[in-house]
């Protein structure tokens, strides 16, 4: 049997660009630096309210996506949300400003997240899924979070530039770190990663091109021993949320706690926050079943997505061990997760296939299964 088709669009979705889905626009914020102040957070779920269905989701990018909001009321929301801080001058500077930042950012990470973010004019011409990822707080913790230019420290506290995918990263002075992002940019275009690396850095380091000179990878980055969970952690509480996403009243809620670091772990930081939030909606316990499970919007909010996924994917959380993962995908694509899991589950229009140990474009172990029947417990 054949997969169903899906398309690939190539770029994500923004506040001023944003992508028509089965419920409606897909509006994209970016938080500048991956932060919102309690009155923006606040803001944003008056928006979502008024101009969409009050969802919102947590993007694996560290982004707030407002869902449900129609063509008519677009302008009026792209005018609230220009109001609290939130949108860039046109398209293009939204779509550049693809930027990561740690959200146990200290002082000097955030003025260098901001300098970048300045710097996005001097870019040259991108894929519109290339990023770049800050990670220069006082530990890594972003070593299983994929980009293109990372900027990270190494075991001894060095500043260091990295390809993604590429061992080791050039040293650069903190001053100089900007810059070196710019070079390395324009170095990816003119090594032929737009179209010979597929968009990518991970795909042009992968055919073993690599950048020489002051850019040539020397030194390691310091290892990530972070594991991101719900709880109490250094500069204040990361809260979670099943499958990546809120009710519009939950934000408004967490909005007098703290301002927000948005995390791309699916997960809010709030910061200053001592005591973990005793809120509807939060995911907060570490070993909650829901967190071992992945899947997509589904249909029908999801155009592409060939059934329902989430009902089915709450119910077999409980079917998955403490340590695995079970990716339910409303088609090939898998955007949800797209990397490897212990099992993954691919909606086909006739049922669902299933695949061990791979990803949801992976030839299936078993075709067709009913989605009523399912049931995984022993298949880990």
């Amino acid at each position: 049997m054949t997969k169903p088709v899906f398309q690939v669009q190539g770029w994500c979705p923004g506040a001023l660009r944003p992508m028509m889905s089965g419920d409606g626009l897909v509006v994209r914020v970016r938080p500048m630096g991956g932060r919102l102040t309690q009155v923006q957070a606040s803001g944003i779920a008056a928006a979502a309210r008024k101009h969409g269905n009050g969802l919102i989701d947590l993007s694996a990018r560290g982004n707030l996506q407002l869902r449900g909001v129609a063509e008519a009321a677009h302008p009026g929301l792209i005018a609230d949300l220009r109001a609290l801080g939130l949108i860039d001058a046109d398209a293009s500077d939204e779509a550049r400003r693809n930027i990561l930042v740690t959200p146990f950012a200290d002082a000097s990470t955030d003025a260098l997240a901001a300098r970048l973010g300045a710097a996005m004019a001097q870019m040259p011409p991108l894929p519109g899924k290339f990023g770049f990822v800050v990670d220069t707080g006082p530990a890594p913790v972003f070593g299983g979070i994929a980009g293109d230019i990372r900027l990270e420290r190494s075991e001894g506290g060095d500043m260091l530039i990295r390809c993604e995918a590429a061992a080791l990263g050039a040293p650069v002075a903190e001053s100089d770190a900007v810059k070196a992002a710019i070079e390395l940019a324009h170095w990816f275009v003119s090594a032929g990663g737009v179209t010979g690396g597929r968009g990518r850095m991970a795909a042009l380091i992968g055919q073993r091109v690599m950048p020489q000179g002051a850019l040539s990878g020397r030194v390691a980055p310091a290892a990530t021993c972070f594991a991101a969970a719900p709880g109490l952690v250094s500069n204040g509480v990361l809260v979670g949320f099943a499958f990546g996403q809120m009710a519009a009243e939950t934000l408004a809620q967490l909005a007098p706690l703290g301002a927000l670091r948005i995390t791309p772990w699916r997960m809010l930081l709030i910061e200053g926050l001592r005591a973990l939030p005793d809120l509807p909606g939060l995911v907060l316990d570490a070993d909650d079943p829901i967190r071992r499970v992945e899947a997509c919007t589904g249909a029908p909010a999801c155009l592409q997505a060939q059934a329902p996924v989430r009902a089915l994917a709450e119910r077999l959380a409980l079917d998955v061990p403490i340590g695995k993962r079970l990716h339910v995908s409303g088609c090939a694509k898998g955007c949800a997760h797209p990397g490897r899991a212990d099992l993954t589950l691919v909606a086909t229009g006739t049922g669902f296939d299933l695949i061990r140990n791979g990803h949801a474009f992976d030839p299936p172990e078993v075709r067709d299964l009913a989605p009523d029947a399912l049931h995984l417990k022993g298949q880990f």
